[in-house]
């Protein structure tokens, strides 16, 4: 089947852009957030294609006063990957690489937006991610991130929020592969093996420069993929580290975050650490991250969208599906002899089964 995609040199396989290999968990995605340098504001957003099972979803949050506003989408692809609109919530490249538009319009439930990213440092490739349970691969895949600047107006239950691209920054990322999507497999990886992942990413914006950390790790804390980079804003270039860690301490009753501490080792091994004090949670659930209603690349139908809100000081829960979460940090960093740099961003935190340097050892437990 031939589609718009096949008149552009994009192709990766001896096959129309329709088909993405064979695995039936290949996906391609968009994913943004933003907020003020305060915190007082934060929005996401993510589009999801799906080629194998022919679906295309995206998601749309804010949160305002306390409130995280959800507005979900999804649709029948029918092949076609360049049409990145479902229902209301569409997004489009403006100038690749360095500014993308992303618009709401749902009259139905109250909800607008018109927002464009622009970058306020070149896109960073992090290190392919491979990991497989036993002899299946559970996720092969790649991410482009970019720290950047906002600007626009959401509007939401008669509420309009002006984005001024002065005040509002963030991160958008791409990433593509497989990994899981759409309905479990029926038959797991003989044995099955105990639930286990332990997922941190932390990009960060400061005045004149972005940061980036994550780390991939096993129950025993070695990190099967990890890395962290210092880039100026602009199109300076990234300055990769030798070296990275994390420190974190957990709230009581939790595994989320109380504080952080990254760090950073350059090859000549003088070192960078950045305190992060986490300030409230984003609940990823919203933009479809294990949420058993709107779980990415679920088949629900033609076109489905829906809406729905929760005060996120009432989530007082760790557990799906508000475990996965994106805290709003201050960040203050430490650069050799240099002065203080204070700065925001997100720490990303999804920590499922054991991790033995956070003292976890069963599938929930919590912090004592």
């Amino acid at each position: 089947m031939l589609t718009k995609g096949d008149e552009y040199p994009i192709h990766q396989t001896p096959e129309p852009i329709a088909y993405s290999g064979t695995d039936r968990n290949f996906y391609d995605r968009y994913f943004f957030n933003g907020y003020n340098w305060d915190g007082s504001v934060f929005f996401g957003c993510g589009l999801g294609v799906y080629p194998h099972l022919n679906v295309m979803d995206a998601n749309f949050a804010v949160v305002v006063d306390g409130v995280q506003h959800n507005i979900h989408a999804s649709r029948v692809l029918h092949m076609e990957r360049l049409d990145t609109k479902v229902g209301p919530i569409a997004v489009e490249v403006i100038e690749p690489l360095q500014a993308l538009r992303i618009t709401v319009d749902s009259a139905e439930h109250d909800f607008k937006a018109d927002i464009t990213f622009r970058g306020r440092a070149r896109a960073l490739e992090e290190p392919r991610f491979t990991y497989r349970q036993g002899p299946r691969i559970f996720m092969d895949y790649t991410r482009m991130t970019q720290n950047g600047s906002y600007e626009g107006w959401i509007e939401v239950k008669g509420r309009r929020i002006e984005v001024k691209k002065d005040q509002f920054v963030g991160t958008r990322d791409r990433s593509w592969g497989i990994r899981p999507v759409g309905a479990s497999d029926p038959q797991p990886v003989a044995p099955p093996p105990q639930p286990q992942f332990y997922w941190i990413w932390s990009p960060l914006n400061f005045e004149n420069a972005i940061t980036l950390y994550h780390i991939n790790a096993d129950a025993k804390g070695d990190a099967w993929n990890t890395a962290a980079v210092l880039c100026p804003t602009g199109d300076g270039e990234e300055e990769k580290m030798d070296r990275c860690w994390s420190d974190i301490s957990f709230q009581s009753g939790s595994r989320h975050a109380k504080a952080a501490e990254l760090h950073f080792q350059r090859h000549d091994g003088s070192r960078i650490d950045i305190k992060l004090t986490p300030k409230w949670n984003f609940y990823m659930t919203g933009l479809g991250y294990g949420n058993p209603d709107w779980n990415h690349g679920g088949y629900k139908g033609e076109l489905v969208v829906d809406y729905d809100c929760f005060k996120t000081a009432d989530i007082d829960t760790c557990v799906p599906p508000y475990l996965h979460i994106q805290a709003f940090v201050e960040a203050e960093m430490k650069d050799g002899d240099k002065p203080v740099q204070k700065g925001a961003g997100i720490l990303e935190q999804l920590i499922i089964g054991p991790h033995a340097p956070s003292g976890f050892k069963d599938l929930l437990d919590m912090a004592p």
